[in-house]
């Protein structure tokens, strides 16, 4: 049994806080938030105490912390706690800034028990695909298309403070593309815009993009993305192999469906992320369960560094309308 702390008492941290406490091989010892209310409450609903950052860094009991606070303590959070000889258990991305994230590679990079958590790697039916792609039964794989589109904008509040969409929302696929095709790409080429909401472009966001990279082999990988799709939470992927298609779609609310004259009608997407990766997010426990044993993390500082460049390289093809080169 591990002690661990979760620090962020939001949207994200209410779900690792319940997945560790309901973990048979941890123990949730303490909730660490800067609201007061919001720290007490999630520590009641979990059986956990209070805590601050300084007193669960100080706690040799703890063996690890789960970050789930704001985006922009992210960094400085791992730095305290591996330093303070805790595993980590991090939310996307490490960092907004590329230069700052690759500033810390003399104390990530060099196999600190830093986790990042790109949740979809999780998914089971996105590992599914990532196996069969790699037994070779399709042949080699040739493109990728990856859909990620939105059912609605998040709060204005919320794009004002997050990045921007490639750093809050493509980094994903961003990581998605780099496990799938099983290479850096060399080039990437976005094309953003604001057409679902004026709010969001007057916070010089986007919220509309197509992305494409290429890899060195010549490997392909399309992204859509949109804040609103209007018809529910759409994640696909499909792997364009040379043997055929290896695909993942999309999860429904139940597999009911009604047939009548006018034809079939099925269930209608699973409308949050948080439903829809449900799972992911309870295997990413028991995976930081298995770093705690002492396991090597899956996904780790380097690839969310990687997953930040490219976001980084597809705002600079953005706003020049051209092919931004990684390898420049």
């Amino acid at each position: 049994m591990h002690d661990i702390a979760v620090i962020g008492a939001g949207r994200i941290g209410k779900i690792h806080a319940a997945n560790a406490s309901a973990h048979p091989r941890i123990r949730l010892k303490y909730i660490v938030d800067p609201v007061a209310d919001a720290a007490q409450s999630l520590a009641s609903a979990t059986g956990a105490s209070v805590a601050s950052l300084d007193e669960v860094l100080a706690d040799p009991s703890v063996a690890g912390v789960v970050i789930a606070s704001s985006t922009d303590t992210h960094l400085d959070y791992s730095l305290r706690a591996i330093g303070s000889g805790k595993a980590v258990f991090c939310e996307k991305p490490i960092d907004l800034d590329l230069q700052k994230a690759r500033a810390a590679a003399p104390a990530l990079g060099g196999g600190a028990p830093l986790f990042l958590g790109f949740n979809r790697r999780f998914d089971p039916n996105f590992r599914r695909l990532y196996d069969r792609i790699n037994s070779g039964e399709m042949g080699r794989l040739e493109t990728l298309h990856i859909i990620s589109h939105d059912p609605a904008p998040p709060p204005i509040d919320y794009v004002r403070v997050s990045g921007g969409m490639f750093k809050d929302m493509t980094i994903h696929d961003f990581d998605m593309a780099r496990w799938l095709l099983g290479e850096e790409p060399v080039d990437v080429y976005a094309a953003g815009a604001a057409v679902v909401d004026p709010k969001i472009a007057e916070a010089g966001d986007i919220d509309t993009a197509k992305i494409i990279l290429r890899t060195a082999s010549g490997r392909i990988c399309v992204i859509s993305n949109s804040r609103r799709s209007g018809y529910g939470y759409d994640q696909r992927i499909e792997a364009f192999c040379a043997g055929g298609l290896l695909r993942a779609g999309n999860m429904l609310s139940s597999t009911v469906e009604s047939w009548t004259e006018c034809g079939a009608r099925g269930e209608p997407l699973q409308n949050f992320f948080l439903d829809r990766y449900a799972q992911a997010y309870r295997e990413e426990m028991t995976h930081f369960a298995e770093i705690l044993d002492g396991a090597k993390p899956l996904v780790g500082y380097e690839d969310g560094v990687a997953a930040l460049a490219i976001a980084e390289a597809a705002m600079d093809s953005h706003l020049a309308a051209s092919v931004v080169s990684m390898t420049s």
